[in-house]
C-alpha cells in the first residue's frame, strides 16, 4: 500500500492563470525520484504549456523539504567525487545529478569532439585534449571539484572513444536551472530568476504538472544495477513512511532498519549503520545479518516477490550479467553484488539441485581486487547449486 507508491514531483502554484499568463510563483516539489530523467523533465515544460501558460509573472521556486541539506552520506570518502557512483543528494535529481559523456577523437593534434548529456549551459566544457597524440598524457575526465566548480575538464590523449559519467555539484540547482532553460527554448516568457523554498498550500492552490515513478522502478535500478542513488532515496522513504513525518532524515531511516534487524532475532548494537547505499567507511554488518533479511523476506509472500523479481540473475542481467554464465548457476542464482575498498560482497538465493531455496551471503574482506573474491563466490554458488 504505502510502500507501493510512485515517486511522484509535481508542480503547483498559489498564483492566478488569466488567459495564458501565471501571475504568481511556480513550485516544483521534490520527491527524490532517482529515476527523473530528461523525457520526464520534457513531460513536466510540456504539461505546463498545455495548461496553457506562456508567461510566468513570478518566480520559479525549488521545494527540497522532503529531506535535510546534507548531500552526503555520514563516513564517505571525500575524495570518491566526482565519481558518478557518489553523487550529491536532493530531493530534486535530473539525470541523477550526473552527467554522461563521448569522447571521440579528431585528426592528430586536434582536441576531440565531446558530446554530453543532459545538454545544459548549467555546466561548462574546458576541452585541451589531443587526439592521437601520446605525449599529451594519459586520458582525463574531470571538474574542479575541490572548489565546487562545474566546469567540465577533458585533456590527454584522446586514442580511441571514451565514455564515462560524472557528478555535478548541487544537483537541485541543475534541476531548476535546466528546467527554466527548457521552459525558455519553448517559448515560455519567464524572468529566468528561480530559488528554494517550501511550497505552502492556499485555498487557490493548482496543480500544473506531475511526473511519476513506480516504486518498482526505483527497485529495480538499486537492486540490479547497484546504484546508490537509489538506495539513497529509498532510505529517505522509509524515513517518512514509518515516522509520519514530511521530511526523512537518515537518522529515523536507519532507526526503521534496527527494528527490522530486532524481529529477525538479532541486536542492532552488534552492528553499525551508517547510510542507505553502503557506500559509508563506518558501516559495519555481517553475512548472519544478511542471511537473517533474506530469511525474513522470504518468510513473507508479498515481500518476497518482490525482492526475487528485483535481484541480479546469474548470467543474464545487472551487476551478474556477466558472472556464472554456464553450468548449474546460469539463472540459478539471483544475488546482490556488493563492493566498497577490499571489501566484496554476494548475497541472495540460488536454487539447488533438489529446488530447495538457498539463502545465502559470502562476504570477502582484505581483498586488492574484486577478481578473486568474485571468483571465489562463482565456486562456492557452483558448489551449491550441485
Amino acid at each position: 500500500p504505502q510502500a507501493d507508491e510512485p515517486f511522484l514531483t509535481e508542480i503547483w502554484t498559489n498564483g492566478e492563470i488569466k488567459r495564458d499568463t501565471l501571475y504568481g510563483d511556480l513550485y516544483i516539489i521534490g520527491a527524490f525520484d532517482p529515476e527523473f530523467n530528461e523525457e520526464s523533465m520534457n513531460a513536466l515544460v510540456r504539461q505546463v504549456m498545455d495548461y496553457p501558460i506562456r508567461a510566468i509573472k513570478g518566480k520559479i521556486y525549488g521545494d527540497t523539504s522532503i529531506k535535510d541539506s546534507l548531500y552526503w552520506g555520514s563516513g564517505w570518502a571525500w575524495d570518491d567525487t566526482p565519481n558518478a557512483f557518489q553523487p550529491h543528494l536532493s530531493p530534486l535529481m535530473y539525470c541523477k545529478g550526473v552527467v554522461t559523456y563521448t569522447v571521440t577523437p579528431s585528426s592528430a593534434g586536434n582536441p576531440g569532439s565531446v558530446l554530453c548529456t543532459p545538454k545544459s549551459s548549467f555546466y561548462k566544457l574546458k576541452n585541451s585534449s589531443k587526439s592521437h597524440t601520446p605525449q599529451a598524457g594519459k586520458f582525463r575526465f574531470t571538474r574542479d571539484w575541490m572548489h565546487n566548480d562545474n566546469t567540465l575538464l577533458i585533456s590527454g590523449n584522446i586514442a580511441s572513444t571514451q565514455h564515462g559519467k560524472i557528478n555535478l555539484y548541487q544537483p537541485e540547482v541543475f534541476f531548476i536551472y535546466s528546467f527554466v532553460e527548457k521552459l525558455l527554448q519553448n517559448g515560455v516568457s519567464t524572468s529566468g530568476a528561480f530559488s528554494f523554498n517550501e511550497f505552502t498550500k492556499t485555498s487557490s492552490a493548482k496543480r500544473l504538472a506531475q511526473w511519476s515513478t513506480p516504486m518498482s522502478k526505483v527497485l529495480k535500478e538499486m537492486m540490479k544495477e547497484s546504484d546508490n542513488l537509489n538506495a539513497e532515496a529509498m532510505l529517505n522513504r522509509i524515513a517518512r513512511q514509518t515516522t509520519g513525518e514530511k521530511k526523512g532524515t537518515t537518522k529515523d531511516g536507519l532507526a526503521a532498519i534496527k527494528r527490522t534487524i530486532e524481529k529477525v532475532g538479532l541486536n542492532p548494537s552488534d552492528y553499525r549503520l551508517a547510510d542507505g547505499s553502503g557506500l559509508s567507511n563506518y558501516n559495519y554488518v555481517s553475512p548472519e545479518l544478511l542471511v537473517a533479511f533474506l530469511r525474513y523476506a522470504h518468510s513473507n509472500t508479498r515481500i518476497f516477490k518482490k525482492l526475487y523479481e528485483s535481484l541480479p540473475i546469474a548470467g543474464i542481467d545487472g551487476t551478474l550479467s556477466y558472472r556464472m554464465g554456464d553450468g548449474k548457476t546460469f539463472k540459478n542464482v539471483r544475488a546482490k553484488t556488493g563492493a566498497i575498498s577490499g571489501i566484496y560482497t554476494l548475497a541472495g538465493y540460488l536454487k539447488a539441485k533438489n529446488g530447495h531455496i538457498i539463502a545465502f551471503a559470502i562476504m570477502n574482506q582484505n581483498a586488492l581486487g574484486g577478481k578473486k573474491p568474485r571468483s571465489f563466490q562463482n565456486e562456492v554458488c557452483r558448489i551449491l547449486c550441485e
